[in-house]
């Protein structure tokens, strides 16, 4: 059905706590530490490709020429706010890995993304690419992410998502042939309201534990039109984009 670009996990662990982590009832702590987990166990297999080289090493009984990754270590690049949930456990496999952001909202009219956010390590370009959300539900989001990499000169790009929708699969399959995916599980379809079923629910709002105070219009209005009140908007999205806000 799939390329041979996309990734599912076929492991017992993966299936035994995604299903903890679909359960309405699953707390709040319980769930972002699963949210964690899960990333690190997809993280073991999205980087079976990275380059090797060899160094030598004394061990207690001689000396060896072993293997030791190569190069620039890769960056992961979590879609704000979800994929923040996911960056702890790729950092506990790789822990020098850098870390780049990435925020977007969509457009209530259109629902076409748009980038409002975009902070990447200065030799982003140098270095492979994992980019992270929990859900890959309509592929816009995934998509636009990617594209604004690719702009800043990335060519090794991978996507990673503990749930996708066969729809979000196909358009990135279309838009960007060259990305590999990486996906805990592959749901049913996206119900009319765009969102994965049987999916989790909303990754973010299970979390943070709380909803998104500032409204995708109100955000929209401050990127295209600007007005005194853009430091405060954005005061609000930082804090709460890094787990601080209320």
């Amino acid at each position: 059905m799939f390329s041979e670009k996309v990734h599912v996990m076929n492991h017992p662990l993966v299936a035994h706590k995604l299903t903890i982590l679909r359960d309405k009832n699953t707390s709040v702590k319980d769930f972002r530490e699963l949210v964690s987990e899960i990333g690190m166990l997809i993280t073991y297999e999205a980087t079976r490709d990275l380059p090797l080289t060899t160094k030598v090493v004394e061990t207690p009984l001689c000396k060896a020429e072993l293997p030791t990754l190569a190069g620039k270590k890769f960056a992961v690049v979590p879609i704000l706010r979800a994929g923040l949930g996911l960056v702890d456990g790729v950092l506990r496999l790789v822990p020098s890995a850098r870390v780049g952001h990435i925020g977007m909202f969509r457009d209530e009219e259109t629902l076409e993304p748009h980038v409002y956010f975009c902070k990447m390590p200065k030799d982003v370009a140098d270095r492979d690419i994992i980019i992270v959300d929990p859900m890959l539900a309509t592929g816009g989001s995934a998509d636009a992410a990617i594209t604004e990499m690719k702009k800043r000169g990335c060519h090794n790009i991978k996507l990673m998502v503990l749930v996708a929708a066969p729809e979000g699969i196909e358009h990135l399959q279309k838009v960007h042939p060259d990305v590999d995916i990486y996906a805990g599980a592959v749901d049913d379809h996206l119900n009319e309201h765009g969102y994965i079923v049987p999916g989790l629910g909303d990754a973010g709002d299970r979390i943070f534990g709380s909803a998104f105070g500032v409204s995708e219009a109100s955000v929209l209005s401050v990127i295209i039109n600007g007005n005194e009140r853009a430091s405060v908007l954005f005061t609000r999205m930082h804090a709460h984009f890094t787990g601080m806000g209320g």
